[in-house]
C-alpha cells in the first residue's frame, strides 16, 4: 500500500471502558466475549465505535456501550487517556479514548456465556491494547484513592464508616488507620449520617449509616493530602 493510499485510510475512533467492582474483597473487571472479527470469541472489555450521529461526546458514547452491552446505567464513569496508533489494531490505524467505571457488585448485571466478571489478578490476555488500558485505570484508581472519594462508588447507597474504610484497604492494598482515616472524610466534608439509620453486628454495637450528600454524588471530594 502506498502512502496515498494510507493517507486516505480513516481512522478509526471507538471508546474502551474498564468497569471496576469489588467481589469478595478483590478488585474485579467485567469483560464481555467479543461477536466479531478481529479476536472472535475473545473476552475483551467492553467497547465501540463512537455514533457521530447520536453520542453527544465521548462520555455519552461510553455510556451507550455500559447500557447497550453489558446492561448497566449510572456507573460512575471518568475518561482515563487516549491510547492510538497503527499497531494497537489489525484494522488499521485507531484511537481509543479510554473510561474507567466504577460499580457496586449488587447493581451488576448477572453473568452470562458473553459477560464475566474476573479478579483483575487473574486475568485471561486480552486484545488489542487492553491489558495497557486495564493497567491504567488501575494505577488511576489507586491513585485518587489516596486523596479523593472516589472509592465510594464501589459502595451501595449506604454504608458504615468501617464498611467504607475497608473499601480503601481492597483499592490500595494495605491497612489504614481508623483514627486517621476518619479525620480525613470529616476533612473532606463529604458524607452524611442517615437520619435515625444504623446496622446491627452481632459483636458490636449497631453502626451509623451514612450516605454521600448530594452535592458529591456526581463529583468527587478530594484533599490537599493523602491519607
Amino acid at each position: 500500500m502506498n502512502r496515498t493510499a494510507e493517507a486516505r485510510m480513516p481512522v478509526q475512533v471507538s471508546v474502551d471502558v474498564v468497569l471496576l467492582t469489588l467481589v469478595e474483597q478483590e478488585l474485579h473487571t467485567v469483560l464481555l466475549r467479543r461477536a466479531a472479527a478481529p479476536f472472535a470469541g475473545v473476552w475483551a472489555l467492553p467497547g465501540g465505535y463512537i455514533h457521530a450521529e447520536e453520542d453527544a461526546d465521548a462520555k455519552a458514547s461510553a455510556a451507550r456501550v455500559l447500557k447497550t452491552k453489558v446492561g448497566i446505567e449510572g456507573a460512575y464513569l471518568e475518561q482515563l487517556a487516549t491510547f492510538s496508533g497503527p499497531a494497537r489494531d489489525p484494522r488499521g490505524w485507531s484511537v481509543a479514548i479510554a473510561y474507567c467505571a466504577l460499580l457496586p457488585m449488587q447493581n451488576l448485571p448477572p453473568q452470562s456465556v458473553d459477560i464475566s466478571v474476573l479478579p483483575v489478578s487473574a486475568l485471561p490476555q486480552l486484545p488489542f491494547d487492553h491489558r495497557a488500558i486495564l493497567e491504567a485505570a488501575l494505577e488511576r484508581v489507586r491513585s485518587k484513592s489516596l486523596y479523593s472519594s472516589l472509592p465510594v462508588h464501589l459502595c451501595g447507597e449506604t454504608f458504615t464508616l468501617p464498611q467504607l474504610q475497608q473499601v480503601y484497604e481492597n483499592i490500595l492494598g494495605e491497612p489504614l488507620n481508623k483514627v486517621s482515616f476518619r479525620r480525613k472524610m470529616d476533612e473532606m466534608d463529604w458524607l452524611e449520617a442517615v437520619p435515625g439509620a444504623r446496622q446491627s453486628g452481632a459483636a458490636h454495637r449497631p453502626a451509623q449509616l451514612y450516605r454521600v450528600k448530594p452535592a458529591f454524588r456526581q463529583e468527587l471530594a478530594l484533599s490537599p493530602r493523602g491519607l
